[in-house]
This record gives structure tokens, sequence and C-alpha cells, in this order.
């Protein structure tokens, strides 16, 4: 972990106390990762028990937070020398080190808790994430950018959490989500890292696949979007899914690739910005259909 560098203690209100509690967590990211687990919920076979649904929704959040919360802590000081971060409570000196590491590890704790209620598999599960992410993944980053490998492992797991949370049991089924959301986690991560590249770099991060905006990188970019499609191809092949919704995660991944191939050619930032955009939209929609299949 970085030395700590010394903040001034400030005094702030309750409301931004909580907001910046809020932040800690990375709020809007940690939502996105609770929806690829609910879907994966609603994909396995068999009736909703909507008491395990809330405990699946407010633990894989917490457990999310409480990843994102740390992952603050141990980057705190290379958080201020990044425009895109030097606001996060930790640089601003709105929270303290104890204060930030007290209400990581209570919601940590508390997420694997709600997640043990549901099934010990589930359990397992949140504590590969938040040690994955937190131990390998984070101190990674400033090393290598093989980084982004390891960081895909936590990162594919929720689908499988919520298929897990039904079945009780790793399989086949889930162990396809996870490889779905594995690939896209490539272009998705590295369409970022292609805009942010920079910024990332005042901080001693090289996290695109060479380290760099050229054809290499673009390469991985174009490689992985393009796996996208054979592997979305898998709940059909092993009669998890219909036909439509093949055909539909194709015709998703072609667009995907498109931009990535066009990234390649060029190296322009637009097309890095097409697939990064394009990547949040896609993953949710694609499981969504592998659920109106089921219905």
């Amino acid at each position: 972990m970085q030395k700590d560098i010394k903040v001034p203690a400030k005094k702030i209100s309750l409301t931004q106390k909580i907001k910046s509690y809020a932040d800690l967590t990375k709020l809007r990211l940690s939502s996105l990762v609770v929806i690829s687990a609910l879907l994966g919920y609603l994909i396995a076979p068999g009736e909703a028990d909507y008491l395990h649904l809330i405990y699946l929704f407010v633990g894989g959040f917490l457990i999310t937070g409480s990843s994102n919360a740390f992952n603050q802590v141990w980057e705190r000081d290379l958080d201020k020398l990044m425009k895109r971060t030097q606001n996060r409570p930790l640089p601003l000196g709105n929270l303290s080190v104890v204060e930030s590491l007290v209400f990581a590890s209570f919601i940590g704790f508390a997420g694997l808790f709600l997640l043990w209620l549901v099934n010990d598999a589930c359990a397992i599960l949140g504590i590969l994430a938040l040690a994955l992410y937190v131990i390998v993944y984070t101190p990674l980053k400033t090393i290598t950018p093989f980084a982004v490998f390891v960081g895909a492992i936590p990162g594919s797991i929720p689908p499988m959490l919520g298929y897990v949370a039904v079945s009780g049991e790793f399989g086949l089924e889930p162990g396809i989500l996870f490889l779905i959301q594995f690939f896209w986690q490539f272009p998705h991560f590295w369409a970022i890292c292609w805009k942010l590249d920079d910024d990332y770099k005042l901080a001693g991060f090289k996290l695109l696949p060479s380290g760099f905006r050229d054809k290499k990188s673009a390469f991985q970019i174009m490689l992985y979007s393009g796996f996208l499609i054979p592997i979305t191809m898998l709940p059909w092949a092993i009669n998890m899914s219909g036909i439509l919704s093949m055909c539909f995660a194709i015709v998703a991944s072609i667009s995907m690739l498109t931009p990535a191939v066009k990234l390649f050619r060029t190296l322009e930032m637009k097309y890095a910005k097409q697939v990064m955009f394009l990547s949040f939209v896609y993953l949710p929609l694609v499981l969504f259909i592998y659920y109106l299949d089921k219905i």
C-alpha cells in the first residue's frame, strides 16, 4: 500500500459525509454489477425466491461496494494524481483512512453474511471476488497490464453468482455466464483505458495490453470483441437458450466488433469511444434476452 500523504482534517456536514461514503462504494458501478447478478438469477431455471433475491441484491451490492472502498484506500495517493479521481473522498480529506477501512470492512462482512443466507456457494463466490479484486488486482495495476486479466475474474462472477443463488451449485450453465462476462470485460475495459490512458499514466497505470494506444492494443480489443460471437452461442449449444436469443447475441456481438475493427485500422479515439459506449449496453441487453428466452 502506498505511503500515505497527510491531508488536513476537514469539517463537513452530515449530508456531505453520507455522500462521501456513497462515493467510496462507487454507487453507479456497484449498481451495474448487481444488475448483472440479478439477470443471472432470473436466467436460472426455477421459481424466484424473493427473499433470496433481496439477499442477493443487497449482499452483492455491499460486496462490490466494499471492494471499491478498499481499492480507494489502497490507491488514495495515486488518486490525487489523476484528474478523474482527485475529487474522491480520500484525496479530498472528507474521509480518513480509518473511517474508510472500518466502513469497507463492515459492509464487506455484511454482504458476505447475506450471501451466506442464500447458500454456501454464493458466500464462496463473494469471498473470492472480494479477495481477488482487493488483494491481487489492485496492487498489480501499477506493475503489469496482466492486472486486467486478473481483474476480469472477480468482475465476471456476478452473473454466475446470480445463477448459483438459484441452483446452489457450480456447473456448466453458470460457467458459461461467467465466460460471457469474462470475454466482454476485455474490450469494455480496454476501450475505457484507451480513452483515459493519459490520466492513468499520471498514476503509473499501464492497463492497455501493450501499455500504449497502438496496433497491438487495438488488435487485442478487436480479438476479444470477436471472441464474443462464439462465446454467446454457447447457451444455445447446450440448450440453455433458444435460437432467437442466439441470433440476437450474434448481432449484438457483431455490433461490438465493428467499431473494434475500425479502431484497429485507424487507431482513432472515436472508435474506442464507440466500443466503450456499446459495451455498456451490450452485456445487460444480451443477458436480458437470455432471460426473455426463458419465459
